[in-house]
């Protein structure tokens, strides 16, 4: 491509332009994704990596003088002569304001809900030991639980700094869940406590759908003590189930299986669409209750990896996805939009 004979050309049409019409013609014709110079990068696959190098510099170098006339040669059509003529009485341009993601803004009331109920708030790091992933949560390399968590392991050598926190011969990954965090909470302080874990995000290795992403966001909970019984579970999330869906919510525990807990709990919150009175409810199913999250008695393998006496302390444990509650409570039918950064989705949760 003659990089010189193609500026000369963009410049001499460019001093021609007198009108905001034929300034975008040119702009599509010299800078657009189906311009000649464009097009030319796209090519540039082709070429040796030395090649390439000198042609990609040479190529960069025209678009940004390019970008730079366009540009001043529009200050000296419009933007001059508009300046000359304002007019104070005309209505401004209303500008857009930006608002916070609906993750964001769950995140701080699911933290202002739960500090009313007396809990702290901690945090952990998004990149985590197998120890504290798997092992410290009672789910040993032979556990067949690991495979109901496809992980992304990650090729990384120990910290040099904390590097405690990170026991040896230990891989490294993308935490599955939030529950790693109970453990360094549990290593670090002394019962009795409730706390939170407010910075939410996990991952899996896994096919999305409608149900499913690879990232999402949970609250984990905890609480700790010498006499922490299931009845405290059920007030504590009724409270919190409440107080976000702005409505009294009932719950029903149902028994299931979680490695960290025994015993284990499947809850479920009648619908907040139907109330089970309406039996062709789609978010329901007609069958009056939703399952919205797990929970569970801390098992005492887990108090004890953390260096706790289970004979001497007990306590709960529940894990909720910020995304489930969301899709609940706005009837939202694909996970996959809260990530996707479709502006026609984000824009219809301004608070």
């Amino acid at each position: 491509m003659d990089f010189e004979k193609y500026q000369k050309q963009a410049e001499d049409e460019l001093t021609k332009i007198t009108k905001e019409e034929q300034l975008k013609n040119w702009k599509a014709k010299y800078l657009g994704r189906k311009s000649e110079l464009s097009q030319y990068l796209k090519t540039l696959v082709n070429f040796s990596q030395e090649e390439r190098r000198k042609q990609g510099l040479l190529a960069n170098d025209l678009r940004k003088k390019l970008e730079f006339f366009y540009n001043k040669r529009y200050q000296e059509l419009f933007f001059e002569e508009k300046s000359e003529s304002f007019d104070v009485t005309q209505d401004g341009i209303e500008v857009e304001l930006g608002h916070l993601n609906i993750l964001t803004h769950l995140e701080k009331e699911i933290i202002e809900i739960f500090k009313g109920l007396g809990f702290d708030i901690a945090i952990g790091p998004e990149i985590e030991s197998e120890y504290y992933n798997f092992d410290a949560l009672n789910i040993p390399f032979w556990h067949p639980a690991r495979d109901e968590m496809d992980t992304f392991w990650l090729d990384l050598e120990k910290p040099e700094k904390n590097i405690n926190l990170y026991p040896a011969n230990k891989k490294f990954l993308l935490r599955t869940h939030t529950s790693p965090v109970q453990i360094r909470y549990l290593k670090t302080h002394q019962p009795p406590f409730k706390m939170i874990v407010a910075d939410g995000k996990a991952y899996r290795n896994e096919s999305t759908d409608a149900r499913h992403d690879f990232q999402f966001t949970q609250v984990e909970g905890m609480m700790t003590g010498s006499d922490i019984s299931l009845a405290n579970l059920k007030y504590v999330l009724e409270e919190f189930l409440s107080k976000f869906f702005e409505i009294k919510v009932e719950t029903r525990f149902l028994p299931s299986y979680f490695p960290f807990v025994e015993p284990g709990l499947e809850v479920n919150v009648s619908c907040v669409s139907c109330f089970g009175k309406n039996k062709n409810c789609k978010v329901c199913g007609g069958t009056g209750w939703l399952e919205i999250l797990g929970a569970g008695m801390v098992h005492p393998k887990v108090f004890k990896m953390a260096g706790y006496d289970p004979n001497k302390y007990q306590g709960f444990a529940f894990g909720i996805g910020y995304e489930r509650l969301l899709m609940t409570k706005y009837q939202i039918n694909d996970i996959r939009l809260f990530n996707s950064g479709d502006l026609r989705f984000i824009r219809q949760f301004k608070f």
